[in-house]
Protein backbone atom coordinates (compact mmCIF):
# COMPACT_ATOMS: atom_id res chain seq x y z
CA UNK A 1 0.00 0.00 0.00
CA UNK A 2 0.94 3.60 -0.33
CA UNK A 3 0.91 6.90 1.03
CA UNK A 4 -2.09 9.22 -0.18
CA UNK A 5 -2.65 12.63 -0.33
CA UNK A 6 -5.79 14.48 -0.82
CA UNK A 7 -4.90 15.19 -4.35
CA UNK A 8 -4.27 11.64 -5.09
CA UNK A 9 -7.28 10.66 -3.54
CA UNK A 10 -9.09 12.62 -5.90
CA UNK A 11 -7.45 12.19 -8.54
CA UNK A 12 -8.00 8.44 -7.81
CA UNK A 13 -12.01 9.24 -7.26
CA UNK A 14 -11.89 10.67 -10.48
CA UNK A 15 -9.98 7.98 -12.25
CA UNK A 16 -12.14 5.04 -10.65
CA UNK A 17 -15.72 6.84 -10.45
CA UNK A 18 -16.12 3.88 -8.07
CA UNK A 19 -15.73 2.29 -4.44
CA UNK A 20 -16.80 -0.94 -3.04
CA UNK A 21 -17.95 -0.56 0.63
CA UNK A 22 -17.01 -3.87 2.50
CA UNK A 23 -19.43 -4.29 5.43
CA UNK A 24 -20.35 -7.88 7.04
CA UNK A 25 -20.14 -9.84 10.01
CA UNK A 26 -17.42 -12.60 8.79
CA UNK A 27 -14.17 -10.94 8.60
CA UNK A 28 -12.38 -13.28 6.29
CA UNK A 29 -15.44 -13.25 4.43
CA UNK A 30 -14.95 -9.30 4.04
CA UNK A 31 -11.11 -9.76 3.05
CA UNK A 32 -11.99 -12.85 0.76
CA UNK A 33 -14.76 -10.25 -0.88
CA UNK A 34 -12.38 -7.51 -1.52
CA UNK A 35 -9.96 -9.54 -3.06
CA UNK A 36 -12.28 -11.10 -5.59
CA UNK A 37 -13.45 -7.35 -6.22
CA UNK A 38 -9.84 -6.36 -6.97
CA UNK A 39 -9.48 -9.75 -9.02
CA UNK A 40 -12.24 -8.20 -11.29
CA UNK A 41 -10.77 -4.79 -11.85
CA UNK A 42 -12.70 -2.55 -8.66
CA UNK A 43 -9.23 -0.84 -7.07
CA UNK A 44 -10.89 1.12 -4.46
CA UNK A 45 -12.27 -0.35 -1.73
CA UNK A 46 -13.41 0.91 1.99
CA UNK A 47 -13.99 -1.33 5.03
CA UNK A 48 -16.56 -0.09 7.22
CA UNK A 49 -16.00 -0.34 10.99
CA UNK A 50 -18.86 -1.37 11.92
CA UNK A 51 -18.30 -4.84 10.37
CA UNK A 52 -17.13 -7.64 12.83
CA UNK A 53 -13.49 -7.40 13.93
CA UNK A 54 -12.90 -5.02 11.17
CA UNK A 55 -9.22 -4.04 11.76
CA UNK A 56 -8.37 -7.74 11.26
CA UNK A 57 -10.18 -7.49 7.59
CA UNK A 58 -8.12 -4.20 7.16
CA UNK A 59 -4.90 -5.82 8.11
CA UNK A 60 -5.74 -8.69 5.95
CA UNK A 61 -6.13 -6.66 3.05
CA UNK A 62 -3.53 -4.46 3.33
CA UNK A 63 -1.16 -7.20 2.92
CA UNK A 64 -2.69 -8.58 0.41
CA UNK A 65 -2.76 -5.32 -2.23
CA UNK A 66 0.66 -4.82 -0.64
CA UNK A 67 2.13 -4.89 -3.92
CA UNK A 68 -1.09 -3.60 -6.06
CA UNK A 69 -2.57 -0.59 -7.56
CA UNK A 70 -5.41 -0.88 -5.20
CA UNK A 71 -6.81 1.72 -2.95
CA UNK A 72 -7.65 0.46 1.01
CA UNK A 73 -9.50 3.18 3.31
CA UNK A 74 -11.67 2.62 6.35
CA UNK A 75 -15.09 3.68 6.79
CA UNK A 76 -17.31 4.69 9.36
CA UNK A 77 -14.83 6.46 11.22
CA UNK A 78 -16.19 8.53 13.71
CA UNK A 79 -14.84 8.22 17.51
CA UNK A 80 -11.86 9.54 18.58
CA UNK A 81 -8.70 7.68 17.95
CA UNK A 82 -10.46 5.58 14.92
CA UNK A 83 -8.36 6.85 12.29
CA UNK A 84 -5.41 6.35 13.78
CA UNK A 85 -6.32 2.73 14.16
CA UNK A 86 -7.17 2.14 10.56
CA UNK A 87 -4.08 3.74 8.91
CA UNK A 88 -2.14 1.88 11.18
CA UNK A 89 -4.00 -1.18 9.97
CA UNK A 90 -3.59 -0.38 6.74
CA UNK A 91 -6.39 1.88 5.74
CA UNK A 92 -4.91 4.84 3.10
CA UNK A 93 -8.09 7.07 3.26
CA UNK A 94 -10.60 7.28 6.09
CA UNK A 95 -14.42 7.87 5.49
CA UNK A 96 -16.94 9.13 7.77
CA UNK A 97 -20.95 9.16 7.38
CA UNK A 98 -21.00 12.53 9.14
CA UNK A 99 -19.17 15.52 10.84
CA UNK A 100 -17.33 15.04 14.06
CA UNK A 101 -14.07 13.31 15.88
CA UNK A 102 -13.14 11.13 12.88
CA UNK A 103 -13.24 13.70 10.26
CA UNK A 104 -11.03 16.47 12.62
CA UNK A 105 -8.44 13.39 13.48
CA UNK A 106 -7.95 12.15 9.65
CA UNK A 107 -7.06 15.58 8.73
CA UNK A 108 -4.51 15.87 11.59
CA UNK A 109 -2.62 12.65 10.63
CA UNK A 110 -2.75 13.66 7.08
CA UNK A 111 -5.17 10.68 5.84
CA UNK A 112 -7.38 12.21 3.06
CA UNK A 113 -10.92 11.71 4.29
CA UNK A 114 -14.72 11.37 2.24
CA UNK A 115 -16.38 12.86 5.26
CA UNK A 116 -20.49 12.44 5.09
CA UNK A 117 -22.79 15.53 4.55
CA UNK A 118 -25.91 15.96 3.00
CA UNK A 119 -27.30 19.22 3.66
CA UNK A 120 -25.70 22.07 2.04
CA UNK A 121 -24.73 23.45 5.15
CA UNK A 122 -23.00 19.81 5.96
CA UNK A 123 -21.65 19.83 2.86
CA UNK A 124 -19.25 23.45 3.14
CA UNK A 125 -18.62 22.46 6.59
CA UNK A 126 -16.91 19.30 5.77
CA UNK A 127 -14.81 20.91 2.81
CA UNK A 128 -14.02 24.45 5.19
CA UNK A 129 -13.49 21.49 7.99
CA UNK A 130 -10.23 19.87 5.26
CA UNK A 131 -12.13 16.83 3.75
CA UNK A 132 -10.55 15.70 0.44
CA UNK A 133 -13.84 15.24 -1.14
CA UNK A 134 -17.60 15.18 0.32
CA UNK A 135 -19.86 12.12 0.99
CA UNK A 136 -23.16 12.86 0.11
CA UNK A 137 -25.02 10.39 2.13
CA UNK A 138 -27.60 8.79 2.21
CA UNK A 139 -27.73 9.89 -1.91
CA UNK A 140 -31.22 7.83 -2.95
CA UNK A 141 -33.07 9.43 -0.44
CA UNK A 142 -33.01 12.27 -2.61
CA UNK A 143 -31.68 11.10 -6.02
CA UNK A 144 -29.08 12.18 -8.96
CA UNK A 145 -31.07 15.58 -9.23
CA UNK A 146 -29.88 16.59 -5.54
CA UNK A 147 -26.45 15.94 -6.81
CA UNK A 148 -26.79 19.13 -9.70
CA UNK A 149 -28.45 21.00 -7.34
CA UNK A 150 -25.45 20.66 -4.71
CA UNK A 151 -22.85 21.16 -7.40
CA UNK A 152 -24.34 24.28 -8.40
CA UNK A 153 -23.52 26.46 -5.58
CA UNK A 154 -20.44 24.25 -4.78
CA UNK A 155 -18.83 23.50 -7.90
CA UNK A 156 -15.14 22.84 -6.50
CA UNK A 157 -16.47 20.39 -3.94
CA UNK A 158 -15.66 16.98 -4.91
CA UNK A 159 -18.93 15.32 -4.25
CA UNK A 160 -18.92 11.50 -3.70
CA UNK A 161 -22.55 9.75 -3.54
CA UNK A 162 -22.72 7.09 -1.33
CA UNK A 163 -26.14 4.65 -0.22
CA UNK A 164 -28.70 2.96 -2.08
CA UNK A 165 -27.30 3.69 -5.61
CA UNK A 166 -27.39 0.70 -8.05
CA UNK A 167 -25.76 -0.35 -11.26
CA UNK A 168 -28.43 1.34 -12.92
CA UNK A 169 -28.10 4.81 -11.42
CA UNK A 170 -24.38 5.13 -11.92
CA UNK A 171 -24.49 7.14 -14.90
CA UNK A 172 -27.03 9.35 -13.46
CA UNK A 173 -25.17 10.22 -10.64
CA UNK A 174 -21.90 10.50 -12.30
CA UNK A 175 -23.85 13.33 -15.04
CA UNK A 176 -24.95 15.00 -11.97
CA UNK A 177 -22.03 15.82 -10.89
CA UNK A 178 -20.48 13.36 -8.71
CA UNK A 179 -16.92 12.60 -8.90
CA UNK A 180 -17.37 9.06 -8.06
CA UNK A 181 -19.68 6.32 -6.38
CA UNK A 182 -19.74 4.34 -2.86
CA UNK A 183 -21.34 0.88 -3.30
CA UNK A 184 -22.37 -1.29 -0.02
CA UNK A 185 -24.98 -4.27 -0.36
CA UNK A 186 -26.17 -3.28 -4.03
CA UNK A 187 -22.84 -4.35 -5.25
CA UNK A 188 -21.32 -6.81 -2.40
CA UNK A 189 -25.32 -8.62 -1.78
CA UNK A 190 -24.11 -11.49 0.65
CA UNK A 191 -20.52 -11.60 -0.15
CA UNK A 192 -19.13 -10.40 2.96
CA UNK A 193 -20.95 -12.84 5.06
CA UNK A 194 -19.93 -15.70 3.34
CA UNK A 195 -21.97 -15.55 0.51
CA UNK A 196 -22.00 -16.10 -3.25
CA UNK A 197 -18.66 -15.29 -5.00
CA UNK A 198 -19.78 -16.33 -8.44
CA UNK A 199 -22.77 -13.59 -7.82
CA UNK A 200 -20.33 -10.58 -6.44
CA UNK A 201 -18.52 -11.47 -9.58
CA UNK A 202 -21.60 -10.96 -11.48
CA UNK A 203 -22.31 -7.69 -10.26
CA UNK A 204 -18.83 -6.11 -9.88
CA UNK A 205 -18.90 -6.90 -13.93
CA UNK A 206 -22.21 -4.70 -14.19
CA UNK A 207 -21.03 -1.76 -11.89
CA UNK A 208 -17.70 -1.82 -14.04
CA UNK A 209 -19.31 -1.53 -17.25
CA UNK A 210 -21.59 0.88 -16.23
CA UNK A 211 -18.63 3.11 -14.92
CA UNK A 212 -16.42 2.74 -18.17
CA UNK A 213 -19.38 4.21 -19.80
CA UNK A 214 -19.13 7.43 -17.71
CA UNK A 215 -15.25 7.08 -17.91
CA UNK A 216 -15.20 7.29 -21.98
Amino acid sequence: MINLTPAECRDALRQERLVAILRGPDPRAVAHAGRVLVECGVRILEVSLSSADALASLEELAQAFADSDALLGAGTVIAPGDAARCRDAGAVFAVTPALGPGLQESVDLGLPVLAGALTPTEVLAAYRAGASAVKVFPASVFGPGYLTALAAPFPDVPLVAVGGVAAADVRAYLDAGALAVGVASPLLGDAPAGGDLDALRSRASAFLSHVRVCRG
